[in-house]
Parts: C-alpha cells; structure tokens; sequence
C-alpha cells in the first residue's frame, strides 16, 4: 500500500467518524476531508471538480426548488386536510391515508422534504384528536423512507446510484418499486397491530376534524393548478426519458426553471432559493471529494478485489455482504 493510499484512507475514516459522532457539522466534516486530500496534493482543485456528480446535484437542487414553489400554493395542506375528511376523522384511517400519502410523495419529492411538509399537518390533525402524534410520525419516516426506495429521485443515494450505473427511472420503478409497494403492504399491517388497536377517540373529536375546512388552506389557486400540471408534466418526463434522449438533471432543472417563471411576481426568487438545503448540497459536494480521493489512489479498486477474494466470486454472498455492510453503515 502506498503512501498516498494511506493518506486517503486516513482521511476519508477521519471524515466519516466526524460525521458518526456527530461532533462536527455533516457538511463542515466533507468539505474539510475533501480540503485536506487537495492540501496534501493527493487530488488536485480539477480532480475534486471531476470527482463531484453533476447530475446528482443538479437533481437535487432542481427537486428542491420545484418543491419551494409547489407549498407556497398550500396544495400539502390541502391534501392533508381532504385525507383526515375522507377517513372521516377516525385515528386508524387516517393513519393509513397519511402513510399512503407520505409514500408517494417521497417516491416524487424527495423523503426529508416530504416529512417536513407532512409532518407539521399530521401534528394539527393529532392535536385536534386529542392523540398521541409520536405512532403518527414514526410510521410517515418509515413510509417516506419506503417510498423514496421506489423511484430514481426518492432518496438522494438513488440519485448516485443511478447516475454511477447508469440506471433510469423506469429501472428503478421495475427493479425497486414493487419490492417497496409489498415491503409497505406488510408494514401496514405491522403498523396496525402494533398501533391500529390502541387509537381511540370521542365522537365529538372526529366532528372538529370534518368541521375543517381544505379549501381554506389554498394560498394560490392559479399556482396550484400550475403546480400539479407541472408535477405531472416532471413524472412523465422522468418516465420517458431515455425515449426522450433528456438526463434527469435537465428534467429538474427545467421544472424548477418553469415553475419559478410560472410563480414570478407571486414568490421572490431570492426566499426560494434560500430555501434550498444547501448544508446538503455543499455536503454531498464535499463528500464526492472524499471518495474521489479513494477511487484516485486506487483504493476503491483495492476493496474491491478485497471483497471478491473473501467471497471467492460466489455472486450470492458478495450480494448479501454489500447488503448488509451497507445497512449497518447506513
């Protein structure tokens, strides 16, 4: 193992306890690691340049801007309130709308931002019914995680894996998505004998929730029908894209170009930018510096070879041992 080798390995452990023990900021701890394999002249400024994922960032940021502008039409609030009607106040249906719900905006959105947008309904629903919000919460991380594991643009490690392989929405749609609707399935039905029993409430609660009124939560009606137009239009383009001949990023980023055209003169530009989770942005930049570092030296290839020789290229238990180091990890 060489010198460099070395320097990379120390660096990219040093980064990644930094993140586990939480002592240093997630985004201050890559931007460092990446930092100091520059300084000791392991990757040069172009190597980390080429080493960051355009595409997934490009994702990233055009995702969460469509988002900023899609809930200032109040269409989550909207959608909340309709669902807690259609389950007629009860605690157990609403339960289930809101993990239905939770699912595929994650699979469309992206997980952290739809729990963000959920959960803040889900906690005036509970706090009107006079119940416990934690059970309600749990099993909305739980669906968006499931959810995003469904689509290319779910979750932001299915936006790198895509990318690195090459793999597009409908791929991931037919390899992961069924595997997510049966995995939710089943965790339903968990979810009800471990909280469906227990909800109980008054009759004169589950009257304040239908006495809500959902039409009172759209700020922009005009928006709102721009926004579920352009949602669409994003869905299918994603489905259609290698037809097309057009990368994801350039779908998000179009969208979020639209849609701030769309929305000009109703939001400010400059507050739905700021709204963007840049801390995670520059952190996945930082962090594709680090690895660049490992796949630079050679490293990456180096623990490659290492897990083909433990499993001795029995495809089976390599394919088990990724899984479950990587569980772990995650």
């Amino acid at each position: 193992m060489s010198l460099q080798q070395i320097i990379a390995i120390v660096i990219f452990l040093c980064t990644m306890g930094a993140i586990i023990t939480g002592k240093v900021h997630n985004t201050v701890a890559s931007l460092t690691g990446a930092a100091c394999l520059v300084l000791t002249h392991i990757l040069s400024i172009e190597d980390c340049i080429d080493a960051v994922d355009v595409e997934t960032i490009c994702i990233l940021v055009g995702m969460m801007l469509l988002v900023a502008v899609i809930k200032n039409s109040g269409i989550f609030e909207y959608i909340a309130i309709k669902a807690a009607k259609i389950a007629k106040g009860r605690p157990w249906p609403i339960m289930v709308i809101f993990i239905l719900i939770t699912a595929v905006c994650s699979g469309m959105l992206d997980n952290v931002t739809t729990v963000l947008l959920v959960g803040p309904m889900t906690l005036a629903i509970t706090n009107i019914l006079k119940v416990d919000p934690v059970p309600y919460i749990i099993t909305q991380i739980m669906a968006s995680n499931i959810g995003g594991t469904a689509t290319l643009i779910g979750d932001p490690p299915n936006i790198m894996i895509g990318s690195a392989a090459g793999l597009s929405f409908n791929d991931f749609i037919v390899n992961t998505g069924v595997p997510a609707v049966i995995i939710g399935v089943l965790t339903l039905f968990c979810f009800y004998f471990i909280y469906g029993r227990k909800l109980h409430v008054t009759p004169e609660k589950m009257a304040a929730v239908m006495e809500l009124d959902e039409n009172k939560a759209i700020k922009d009606k005009v928006l709102l029908i721009q926004s579920v137009v352009v949602m669409i239009c994003v869905v299918v383009a994603f489905m259609l894209h290698d037809a097309l001949g057009i990368q994801s990023a350039t779908i998000a980023i179009a969208a979020a170009a639209v849609i701030l055209f769309l929305s000009h003169g109703k939001a400010d530009p400059e507050e739905i930018i700021a709204t963007v989770e840049w801390p995670t942005i520059v952190f996945f930049v930082g962090l594709f510096g680090v690895v660049g570092g490992l796949q630079q030296t050679g490293v990456i290839d180096m623990m490659a070879k290492f897990l083909i020789n433990v499993t001795q290229g029995n495809d089976l238990l390599m394919l088990l041992l990724i899984l479950w180091v990587s569980a772990i990890l995650s």
